[in-house]
């Protein structure tokens, strides 16, 4: 079994670190065994149809399931249309039989490993969006999924092997330089913050900020990079 962790995708536009990864090694992987996981800004659920068929079909060809969190940019509304399924422990939306949304505040054990997923984030481009077209008000999480992802923590004594978000704890996103922030995204950056003081864990993978680099070896920021766990 493996895993691989990949920052933001944007639909089609940056897939290719990944399709790179897996060209030519098909068989060293399976669809039963072995796991892509994308940190969010996705396109599964995009803003063109033309986009998210290409990017579904791209996903759908690799060797691996695709698991996702949610980003900021997503078609929300698309998204969330989708049953709610569970799936290693945690709430699910099968998007398709190989392509896995991991919803906010789960904890998953996938054959042993465990991971705590929290997607979401603040769009600082909303002012150029559309909503309902380009633009969700839900790309930030609520009440209630903060509330299940602590409850779902605290059931697992505060211990998992890996946290998965998309925008990052305070102040590990304040060490990379993005201590100024939306009043908008202060809630959530706190609340991950909050898991980062209270849980154990043996690494935190987050994308949303475009560039690759890591906090105390134990917090990494991907983008171009991709990582295998």
């Amino acid at each position: 079994m493996s895993f691989l962790i990949a920052g933001d995708t944007h639909g089609t536009l940056d897939l290719a670190k990944v399709v790179q990864y897996y060209d030519g090694r098909d068989a060293e992987f399976s669809k039963d065994e072995d796991y892509l996981i994308i940190l969010g800004d996705v396109g599964v659920c995009g803003f063109s149809a033309s986009d998210e068929a290409a990017t579904r079909a791209t996903l759908r060809n690799l060797p691996v399931t695709t698991l996702f969190i949610d980003g900021n940019h997503e078609n929300f509304e698309h998204l969330n249309s989708y049953p709610t399924d569970e799936w290693n422990g945690g709430k699910v939306h099968f998007i398709e039989s190989d392509i896995i949304h991991l919803m906010r505040g789960q904890v998953f054990d996938i054959d042993g490993t465990t991971f705590f997923t929290f997607g979401g984030a603040y769009s600082i481009d909303k002012m150029y969006r559309t909503e309902g077209i380009s633009w969700f008000p839900e790309e930030l999480p609520n009440y209630e999924e903060y509330e299940e992802g602590w409850h779902n923590l605290e059931s697992c004594g505060f211990k998992v092997d890996y946290i998965l978000s998309h925008s990052g704890p305070r102040e590990v996103v304040a060490a990379i330089g993005y201590g100024e922030m939306s009043d908008d995204e202060v809630e959530l950056r706190q609340y991950l913050q909050r898991v980062a003081d209270n849980t154990e864990f043996t690494a935190w993978y987050f994308g949303h900020f475009h560039e690759d680099t890591e906090v105390e070896d134990m917090f990494f920021c991907l983008y171009d990079e991709v990582v295998a766990i």
